[in-house]
C-alpha cells in the first residue's frame, strides 16, 4: 500500500495511492464507514496501518478504483509526517562513499548521526544555505520508517517492526564537518537538512529490498546510483544494531546510507530517485 500527506484547503492530510489516484483517507472512511485516522504518524502511532493494510490487500485496492479522487499529478505533498520522535542516519554505509570519505573501509560499527525535527521538510520545499556554509551537499537514501515500538531485535526479526520505507534526502554542510570530524552532527542539523516523503509504501511491497536502486540526482542528471545489495550494513541488520542502543517507536525515521553526495547551490534542484516512489525533488534557496 503506497500513502502520502497531501495539502487540501490549507491542511494537510493522508490519503492512499492508487496508480495515478489519490484518495483521501477521508473519503475511505465516509464509504467503507471506517474510522482511521487522517493523520500519517497517528496511522503508525496508533498501530491502524496493519488493519489499513489487510483491507487494502483483501478488497480495498479493487474498490478504490472506484472511489472519488484526485490525480497524483494535480495535488501537492506535504512531509509524510513533521514531528517525528527519532530522524536517525547512517553514514558510509556503501564502499566507494566510505572510501571516498576515509580512504578505508568503515570500522566494525556504522557511523550514526540524529537530524533534529527542525531540519525536516518535504518535497517540494526548499531547501536554504546556511550563512554559515559554502560547501553543502545533498544525498539520496532509502529511508525506514519504524511501525511497532521495540528494543533489542534480532535482524531476522528486524522487518516485524518496519512498517514502510520512504525517499529522503540528507544535507550536510561539508566544509564544517572537514574542519574537524567531531563536527558531523552540526554540520547534518540547520534547518530544512532533511528531506522526505512524499511517498511511504508498507514493507510489504518489498520482497526483494536488495534490488532496489538509489540514486542521487542533481538538476534533472544522475550523479550517483547503487543497489541495496552493495550497502555493508544492510536494513534490517541497521534497525536490529540501533535498536540495541535505544527503544524505537513507531514512526522513527532511519536513512539508510547514499550512493553518493551532490554539492548543491542556489537554484539548484536536489532530487532522489527509488523506484516505485515518486521522486523526491527539493529547490535550493
Amino acid at each position: 500500500m503506497k500513502l502520502a500527506t497531501v495539502k487540501i484547503n490549507g491542511e494537510e492530510t493522508a490519503a492512499v495511492i492508487s496508480d495515478d489516484k489519490v484518495i483521501l483517507i477521508k473519503t475511505i472512511n465516509e464509504i467503507e464507514n471506517k474510522d482511521w485516522s487522517t493523520d500519517l504518524f497517528h496511522i503508525l502511532q496508533s498501530d491502524q496501518l496493519s488493519e489499513m493494510n489487510l483491507w487494502y490487500k483483501n478488497e480495498g485496492e479493487n474498490e478504490l478504483r472506484d472511489f472519488p479522487h484526485i490525480q497524483a499529478d494535480e495535488i501537492s505533498y506535504a512531509p509524510l509526517y513533521r514531528n517525528p520522535g527519532k530522524i536517525l542516519g547512517v553514514g558510509m554505509n556503501y564502499m566507494e562513499k566510505a572510501i571516498e570519505l576515509s580512504g578505508k573501509a568503515p570500522e566494525e560499527m556504522p557511523v550514526i548521526f540524529m537530524k533534529p525535527d527542525t531540519s525536516l521538510i518535504g518535497a517540494g520545499e526548499a531547501i536554504q544555505l546556511p550563512a554559515q556554509s559554502s560547501n553543502v551537499t545533498a544525498e539520496a537514501e532509502l529511508g525506514i520508517i519504524i511501525g511497532k515500538s521495540c528494543k533489542d531485535v534480532k535482524e531476522e526479526d528486524a522487518y516485524s517492526v518496519v512498517a514502510g520505507f520512504t525517499t529522503t534526502l540528507d544535507m550536510t554542510a561539508k566544509d564544517i564537518h572537514a574542519k574537524n570530524p567531531r563536527y558531523l552532527q552540526l554540520a547534518k542539523s540547520f534547518n530544512t537538512f532533511f528531506s522526505f516523503g512524499p511517498y511511504f509504501i508498507t514493507a510489504d511491497e518489498f520482497p526483494e529490498l536488495k534490488d532496489v536502486t538509489v540514486e542521487t540526482v542533481l538538476n534533472g542528471e544522475v550523479h550517483h546510483r547503487n543497489v541495496v545489495a552493495n550497502m555493508m550494513y544492510q536494513p534490517g541488520w541497521i534497525v536490529s544494531f540501533i535498536s540495541h542502543i535505544m527503544t524505537l517507536y513507531p514512526g522513527d525515521i532511519i536513512m539508510t546510507g547514499t550512493p553518493g553526495s551532490v554539492v548543491i547551490r542556489e537554484g539548484d534542484v536536489a532530487q532522489c530517485n527509488i523506484e516505485p516512489f515518486k521522486p523526491l525533488r527539493n529547490p535550493i534557496a
